[in-house]
């Protein structure tokens, strides 16, 4: 590639507002040659290894002539990210050395994996994690062969590599974790590599919007560097094909100031890329000094952080051409170059050519170390990106400070007499967690990640105690925004999640609640963060992690001032297939039940926790102490609302419920039966904890099956309402003793803008319906029971005129509750 051939389009209208590393002083670039010698030496040996182990599985010092049985049977891989990866590691190091400062690496362009082995194994952790991996012959032998093998490690930048926290298998939340890293980490550096396919992803594209959110007083730093090699898997890239002006004036716009690092010669980007480098962190330290100068009460300084932005080839030091085709600096580099290395002898002498071109010779020593002055560039101890402890959460986790429960319980003396907001005592909770848990430099180890419905959540309670967190310009007329704010409200689900999940994945904890429906926005993550989860469960090295912890409220059920499109309890089926060591499901049917769930999920250790609650108000039926054994039981039966009077026989039906509504349905219908054919043998059981559903072997809460049996029975069959889509449960119980005679009731895509109790109706969960079911379903016909079926059927179709008339519930449906006869509960 000739000089400038690489750039000079990209520079055509250029803006002023964003700087070229030819427009900063001599000084600045400076770059002793020794070093600069040095750490393109490094970058030699992260790229061989690289290579190495896309391709080798012997002979991989290359010690000997290349044959094609040193090469694997399959590649497997990605090349073209990696060379820029291995460089801005390259040069971080040298940074780190020089500042002695912490910094986080997160590599958006997650396939860039063998990079950051490589340079984890240069820098001596992988060794350490991992001592298989050793420091001579056979451990580099160790390291090509188990990259994208069979029992080895994926392709990806995943939980077995040392100093991630950021899975590469999905694109678009490396920015978003990048900063929930950074959020009460007031000495921390993320440097965030971007790439450019990535960023054409709808979360990266929301996640610029950090600078708005971000305090420079009491939290760390984001360094963004946004990596365009103008390619991804099969053609060129937005960003990558627009000019340095077009990049500039986006990035301005989102509150940055980038710095342009360009060109295709390592000599010259490696030097650019220092000084880029030292300019941010000397901008950061500069903004950070005027932020905590000021006063707590004084306005955070208008300002703008520094971004990079790296143009290098893709495929950078690799093929230039194969077989005719330009291969560097296009959609060709992108994973394996040269495909057919087995087949082809031209290949595999292009092959021996690049590896021998990075001089393996001078990179390990006679027993295949790595010689000592490539070795002794890495930072010491753990400021080591690959050793970093902010990269294992867990090392810097602490317990949360909990207050107890009993001063938010509500005082429950007979079940369904009360009628409360659910979530409110939730929110009254959280207040104290955050007041237990900050410091006195206005940080902390809790936050609470919502997309601007924390009030409308009824959680409004912690602006008590904080504010949310907004650093752009305030009005007179804003409520509850402070640049000192540590309530995170920003209008994505995507950015919500994701700062959740850098969060916890650094030592810290926190919430994030959202509407039920549009929790499957960022459903991808949910399933992406329990793989991490499940993986890194596996991995002595990883220290636990506080659990994520997602709240769905305004559910489908009492959503019914909103349209169909708010209506939708997806995100339970999403989660139930995976890892059962991780995935917990709760749906506690009030207050105090929730109260006891999230003091557990709260204390818990790598679990995503689903909780499901209505923020409507609800009956209240169980005293807090009733509800503790509720839930570390996961299911009980509620004797007090059963008509099973006669020890040691079988019900006649058993009714189910599972979730707040469902619940208060199957208790209505309980009460129809109990007036109607009180000899009916009628067994009511809750169900706070849906994985008790499923056989014991297949979930740790599982319950055992003679468990199973005593709430169920083994033969009585069971009307079941439940929150979510009836096959939910079908799904959890089968395995079990006569899984057909579990008859489900639950959301079945019905209903719009209407009134509480026709959702029910419409999706035929009523308390009529679930009446006619269960006669029908009952082991003996009951007197009455043709009279019963008429009257349920009679009062569907008074429901039905009624509230076409009179816009809302019939009042015996509006105004009812929960009775019982005198001295029933005991």
């Amino acid at each position: 590639m000739k000089k400038g051939e690489w750039t000079e389009h990209h520079q055509e209208s250029t803006s002023s507002k964003g700087t070229r590393m030819t427009e900063v002083s001599t000084q600045q670039r400076a770059y002793q040659q020794a070093d600069l010698d040095a750490d393109l030496r490094w970058w030699a040996a992260a790229n061989y290894l690289t290579v190495a182990q896309i391709y080798l599985q012997e002979n991989v010092l290359l010690r000997e002539p290349l044959t094609r049985d040193h090469i694997k049977p399959r590649l497997l891989g990605h090349w073209g990210t990696s060379p820029g990866l291995s460089a801005i590691y390259t040069v971080l190091n040298r940074i780190i050395k020089e500042s002695e400062t912490p910094w986080l690496y997160i590599t958006g362009p997650g396939h860039g994996g063998p990079a950051l082995v490589a340079n984890t194994y240069l820098e001596g952790t992988y060794t350490e994690i991992y001592p298989r991996i050793s420091r001579d012959a056979e451990g580099v032998r160790a390291l090509c062969r188990q990259f994208s093998t069979p029992g080895g490690i994926p392709s990806h930048v995943s939980v077995q590599t040392p100093g991630s926290i950021h899975e590469g298998g999905e694109l678009g939340y490396a920015l978003v974790h990048a900063a929930g890293a950074a959020y009460d980490h007031p000495d921390l550096t993320v440097a965030c590599v971007i790439g450019d396919g990535e960023a054409e992803t709808g979360p990266l594209s929301g996640s610029w919007k950090i600078p708005a959110f971000l305090n420079a007083a009491r939290d760390g730093a984001v360094l963004p560097i946004l990596h365009l090699n103008e390619a991804k898997i099969a053609g060129p890239t937005v960003l990558g094909r627009s000019t340095d002006g077009e990049v500039t004036d986006y990035l301005r716009g989102q509150g940055w100031v980038p710095t342009f690092v360009e060109g295709d010669d390592p000599a010259q980007v490696f030097t650019d890329l220092r000084a880029a480098i030292v300019e941010a962190r000397r901008r950061i330290v500069e903004i950070q000094s005027e932020a905590r100068g000021s006063g707590a009460d004084s306005p955070l300084p208008d300002t703008h952080w520094p971004a990079i932005v790296m143009r290098t080839p893709k495929g950078w030091t690799g093929p230039k051409e194969v077989d005719g085709k330009k291969i560097e600096g296009t959609h060709w580099a992108h994973q394996v170059p040269l495909s057919g290395v087995r087949e082809n002898p031209e290949h595999l002498a292009i092959l021996e050519r690049w590896l021998k071109s990075y001089k393996p010779e001078e990179i390990f020593d006679e027993d295949g170390d790595i010689v000592e002055s490539i070795a002794s560039l890495a930072p010491p101890g753990d400021l080591r990106m690959g050793s970093s402890p902010y990269a294992n959460g867990g090392r810097l986790l602490s317990p949360l400070r909990l207050p107890p429960i009993e001063q938010y319980a509500l005082d429950i003396t007979e079940p369904g007499d009360v009628l409360f907001e659910t979530t409110r005592v939730l929110g009254e909770f959280m207040r104290d967690i955050y007041t237990q848990n900050s410091d006195d430099d206005g940080g902390g180890t809790f936050r609470l990640f919502c997309p601007d419905e924390t009030a409308s959540n009824r959680l409004q309670a912690v602006f008590e105690v904080t504010d949310r967190a907004w650093q752009l310009p305030l009005k007179d007329f804003d409520d509850n925004l402070s640049p000192f704010g540590r309530v995170m409200e920003v209008l994505s689900e995507h950015l919500c999640q994701g700062w959740l999940e850098g969060y916890t994945l650094t030592g810290r904890h926190g919430l994030f609640a959202t509407y039920e429906a549009f929790a499957m926005v960022s459903a991808s993550m949910v399933v992406q963060h329990t793989k991490w989860l499940q993986h890194a469960t596996t991995l002595p090295w990883r220290e636990p992690v506080a659990s994520l912890n997602i709240l769905l409220t305004s559910t489908c059920w009492r959503n019914d001032h909103n349209g169909f499109s708010h209506q939708g309890p997806g995100l339970i089926d999403l989660v139930l297939p995976l890892s059962p060591e991780i995935v917990r499901v709760w749906l506690p049917p009030d207050s105090n039940t929730l109260l006891s769930i999230s003091d557990h999920c709260f204390r818990s250790r790598d679990h995503v926790n689903l909780i499901v609650v209505d923020k409507q108000p609800h009956l209240q039926y169980l005293s807090l102490e009733e509800a503790n054994k509720q839930a570390a039981a996961g299911a009980s039966i509620w004797e007090w609302a059963g008509t099973e009077n006669v020890p040691g026989e079988l019900p006649d039906i058993v009714l189910a419920c599972a979730g707040d509504v469902p619940t208060q349905e199957i208790l209505a219908a309980a009460q129809l039966l109990r007036e109607w054919v009180p000899y009916l043998r009628v067994r009511v059981v809750n169900v706070i904890d849906l994985m008790v559903l499923l056989p014991q072997n297949d979930h740790p809460h599982g319950l055992p099956e003679d468990k199973f049996v005593d709430l169920f029975t083994r033969d009585v069959d069971v009307v079941f309402g439940f929150h979510g889509y009836p096959r939910a449960i079908h799904q959890l119980v089968h395995g079990r003793t006569h899984p057909g005679r579990f008859h489900v009731r639950g959301f079945s895509e019905q209903g719009t803008t209407t009134t509480p109790f026709d959702m029910v109706v419409l999706n035929k969960m009523s308390r009529y319906h679930l009446v006619i079911e269960a006669l029908r379903r009952a082991r003996r016909a009951p007197e009455k029971a043709e009279e019963l079926v008429e009257f349920c059927n009679n009062q569907l179709a008074r429901h039905h005129d009624y509230v076409r008339e009179h816009f809302e519930d019939l009042p015996e449906v509006r105004d009812w509750k929960w009775s019982e006869p005198s001295g029933s509960r005991d």
